[in-house]
């Protein structure tokens, strides 16, 4: 293969974004199917729970009964799911990257309460573990463990939500010098309704962005009326107003004018388990869309016997079980980045914040992928339930409904597509990522003859194109970058170029994290005949999807002779061995219609 794309060493862990330049390995991966007893035996609780407490209640947790939330999240606290990333010192159980991501698929599957615990233990509790003071943490954290007390973020407000820093509430320090006054407006405010504490931010002096720690009793702040939504209706979702409100300087979270460090580093691990949560959501509902087609009959027969049913099926599981390898992927890579920083002498709250921030890439392509996927699922469930997935009486509508907001918070896709090639330009311009090697390595190659893929082996085919679509990546971005650097194109305006070249990255990372997945249960001597099927097409589509993103760039930005060149380079690494897709996808639907059952 070529040494374009380099092996990383064994002792090595990937830096955020360098597997587009680098070469991976099982070794570099988790795979669900490596779940040990403590995993499992955690997983089998959370789903005891939300189908004996959450689902049961799910029409009053709608209609917001009796804070009926708040009281399944004090459930969620018994069970240990509140502080499961969180150490014994505070309350917590201090489970590892994994476990915890594990943690979050399953809670994912419980609709809208999930966005409670999300919001309660990502956003809510990690500004305060991270960036709180000692005083602060053995405050607060032992009690949003247990779930006697609900924090909630207040961040967005009218003028102000993907451009958070504009935000417009003010804190200033009142002449005896120990106290802030906070006046302000917050909206779109999750676990507003029944919330014990806010993570306010602020502006001090007008444009220091700082954090503060609100007691919801506080005298002066006061909420909206609940926001009449489309879906997710059993999240609490209100306005928050903070008329002179006077919170003591010790409240500070962090140090005043460095809020804006809480408010983003925060949101990587936040945007990482949205997408795992999206995957535990989107798994559930594909449960109903099989049993659905089974039970259906027209025709005399079940319509899981069509071969457009056996499509939509099939492609539900291709998506969800690629998407699923590319998030445990970066369980680890976070996990073991942690493990790293710790044992060198790191404090553990720091560790986690710098594995997150060092992924920062990855997480804003998780988070797209896997609320993207959902939006598939979700989306076809309801063609097959056809005119009874347009009914309230069936539960795919009410996924339909819950799914549409993923892909607007923790930042909207749009927003986490750029940021993701925003992110990888600037660790290549500081050094910390040598992308301009590799790409003018590509450049050399296309005035070369072609050379025919030779890795040998089950998975070689893979292996190359794999290889190659890093290359039209390599080629693509470096040519946008270029063009950039001499005034051709600017890239913060033509947003369209750096949308594909992001989805390009996107793609990439997904397929090659699948490819390592079946490499990796051929490893293990488990069976590989569905998940080979499922690599196949998915690979396949990749191909494809990756060819049009690259010329749809290309053709943007480029009106000269070097077009050409170019085009001919993305079809020259834009191969892959022909597939029979129909008869791959019939083999996955197959293993599903029978098992009846979500069973990859």
């Amino acid at each position: 293969m070529s040494e374009i794309i380099e092996k990383v060493e064994k002792d090595n862990v990937l830096k955020g974004g360098e597997f587009i330049i680098r070469e991976s390995s099982t070794a570099d991966t988790f795979i669900p199917e490596e779940a040990n007893e403590e995993q499992e035996m955690m997983r089998s609780a959370i789903r005891d729970f939300a189908d004996n407490s959450i689902f049961p209640n799910y029409t009053k947790i709608e209609k917001q009964e009796n804070n009926i939330a708040k009281d399944l999240l004090g459930k969620a606290g018994e069970l240990g799911i509140l502080g499961a990333h969180i150490p014994e010192e505070y309350g917590g159980m201090a489970m590892d990257t994994n476990t915890n991501t594990f943690i979050s698929e399953e809670i994912g599957g419980t609709a809208s309460f999930s966005v409670a615990v999300a919001a309660h233990t990502g956003i809510g509790m990690l500004p305060i573990f991270y960036y709180g003071t000692e005083e602060q943490k053995q405050k607060y954290l032992p009690g949003l463990c247990e779930g006697s007390l609900v924090v909630s973020y207040c961040l967005t407000e009218p003028g102000s939500g993907s451009d958070a820093l504009a935000a417009k509430t003010k804190a200033e320090l009142t002449e005896d010098g120990e106290h802030y006054l906070i006046n302000g407006q917050k909206m779109w405010i999750t676990n507003a309704g029944f919330a014990d504490v806010f993570i306010v931010f602020a502006q001090v002096d007008g444009n220091k962005f700082t954090g503060f720690l609100v007691d919801s009793d506080a005298k002066g702040v006061s909420l909206g009326a609940e926001e009449d939504k489309l879906g997710i209706k059993g999240s609490s979702t209100r306005q928050v107003f903070f008329e002179n409100v006077k919170v003591h300087k010790s409240n500070i979270l962090g140090k005043v004018g460095k809020g804006h460090l809480i408010a983003f580093n925060v949101l990587n691990i936040g945007r990482f388990k949205l997408g795992v949560m999206a995957l535990g959501a989107a798994k559930r509902n594909a449960v109903h869309a099989i049993k659905y087609a089974n039970e259906r009959h027209q025709f005399k027969v079940p319509i899981s016997s069509f071969g457009a049913i056996k499509h939509k099926i099939a492609e539900q599981g291709i998506k969800m079980y690629a998407t699923e390898a590319a998030l445990y992927r970066v369980s680890k890579l976070i996990q073991d980045k942690a493990t790293a920083l710790w044992k060198s002498g790191v404090s553990y709250h720091q560790s986690k914040l710098d594995s997150a921030e060092e992924y920062a890439i990855e997480c804003a392509m998780m988070k797209v992928l896997g609320s993207e996927t959902l939006d598939y699922v979700v989306d076809e469930t309801v063609q097959i339930h056809g005119g009874n997935g347009f009914s309230e009486e069936y539960p795919a509508a009410r996924a339909y409904r819950d799914a549409r907001i993923n892909r607007i918070f923790e930042g909207t896709n749009e927003i986490n597509r750029l940021l993701s090639i925003n992110m990888l330009l600037k660790r290549a311009m500081k050094g910390d990522l040598d992308i301009v090697s590799p790409a003018w390595a590509v450049q050399k190659e296309l005035a070369a003859p072609p050379m025919r893929n030779k890795t040998a082996g089950k998975y070689g085919a893979e292996i190359d194109t794999i290889a190659n679509l890093k290359k039209i990546f390599l080629m693509t971005a470096g040519a946008a970058a270029k063009w950039q650097q001499d005034g051709k194109v600017d890239l913060r305006k033509d947003q369209e170029i750096v949308m594909n070249v992001a989805d390009i990255m996107m793609d990439v990372f997904t397929a090659e994290s699948l490819m390592l997945r079946v490499q990796k249960l051929e490893e293990m001597g488990k069976e590989t005949e569905v998940p080979t099927a499922i690599m196949k097409v998915f690979i396949a589509d990749t191909v494809d999807r990756v060819r049009k993103s690259a010329n749809d760039a290309l053709c943007s930005f480029i009106d000269d002779d070097t077009l050409r060149i170019m085009l001919m380079g993305v079809k020259r690494y834009a191969k892959y061995e022909p597939v029979n897709v129909m008869k791959m996808r019939r083999k996955v639907a197959a293993y599903l219609i029978e098992a009846n059952d979500y069973v990859l």
